[in-house]
């Protein structure tokens, strides 16, 4: 069964930065696909970015230009870089883990594992 531990979120200004990490333990996510995702106050979950185990990205159209994704297949860690940050970014962020990679990245139910989230707020 794999854990998924979120860390790095917090307080920032807008335009400000933000780098989010995620571990995973307790099984192999080297060829899995890992990502993403956001919910805010009110909102259905969204997806934000996926990275395959060969560093094929994906991101939300709300993201692109300003966020980048990278993982660490050696220490199964996944990171998401956050930059000119904007009040409409504030949301739990959680890490996910989608083992089948022809699986669409853009449906949550496609995701097998997932994190306990961590809050990111843009102050404006």
């Amino acid at each position: 069964q794999v854990q998924l531990v979120e860390s790095g979120g917090g307080l920032v200004q807008a335009g400000g930065s933000l780098r989010l990490s995620c571990a995973a333990s307790g099984g192999t996510v080297n060829e899995a696909v890992m990502g993403w995702w956001r919910q805010a106050p009110g909102k259905e979950r969204e997806f934000v970015a996926a990275i395959t185990w060969s560093a094929g990205t994906h991101f939300a159209d709300s993201v692109k230009g300003r966020f980048t994704i990278s993982r660490d297949n050696t220490k199964n860690t996944v990171d998401l870089q956050m930059n000119n940050l904007k009040p409409e970014d504030t949301a739990v962020y959680y890490c996910a883990v989608k083992m089948i990679e022809y699986y669409s990245d853009y449906y949550p139910e496609h995701y097998d594992y997932w994190g306990p989230g961590t809050q990111v707020t843009v102050s404006s």
